[in-house]
Parts: structure tokens; C-alpha cells; sequence
């Protein structure tokens, strides 16, 4: 297990996950997928296609969080192909360059 942190897309605050290293993160949304099954932070979210959190800030004590759903998608394949989401297209969110 390893414990992995995530950024809520609203107010910036830390939240973490301690879960299987094995799982692949594709992404972290405001909104659900469509067509992806949640589970919750306490529930059995390695057989979930993602989990979703309620943004309590607790990776970062001098943050608290703001209390608002959001969505860790993990990588999903069917017959052994990579899924990907209806109506969104990852490869056209804005790219950040972290080199300025």
C-alpha cells in the first residue's frame, strides 16, 4: 500500500488516499465520468473504475477543506483497450508548464 495525494480542483486543499500502487490514475474531475463507478474513500474503491472524495483537507493540517465532492478516475479498459470518457477529451485540458 501506498499513500498517495491528491489536489481538490476547487480550493486547492490536500486530501490523501492510502491504496495499491498497482491502480493508475487517469485523472482527477469535478465531475463524475460518465460511465464510471465510484466508490467511496472508505469503501472497496480497488474494484471501482475511481473513487470519490468529499474535501476535508486532511494531508495539509493548515488547510482545511472545502467540504465539496470530488472524483479520482482510474484507468479503465475493457476487451484491452483504454477507456476513455464520453464528451471529454483529456488531451485538450489545458497543459501546464511547469518551467516558467
Amino acid at each position: 500500500m501506498v499513500e498517495v495525494t491528491y489536489h481538490c480542483p476547487y480550493c486547492g486543499a490536500l486530501t490523501s488516499l492510502e491504496r495499491d500502487a498497482y491502480l493508475d490514475d487517469k485523472s482527477v474531475t469535478k465531475e463524475p465520468l460518465e460511465g464510471w463507478a465510484y466508490a467511496p474513500t472508505t469503501g472497496d474503491y480497488e474494484e471501482a473504475d475511481g473513487v470519490e472524495f468529499v474535501c476535508i483537507g486532511d494531508a495539509d493540517p493548515a488547510r482545511d477543506g472545502c467540504g465539496r465532492t470530488f472524483y479520482l478516475n482510474f484507468v479503465k479498459f475493457e476487451e484491452g483497450r483504454e477507456v476513455e470518457p464520453p464528451g471529454i477529451s483529456l488531451e485538450e485540458d489545458p497543459n501546464f508548464d511547469f518551467l516558467r
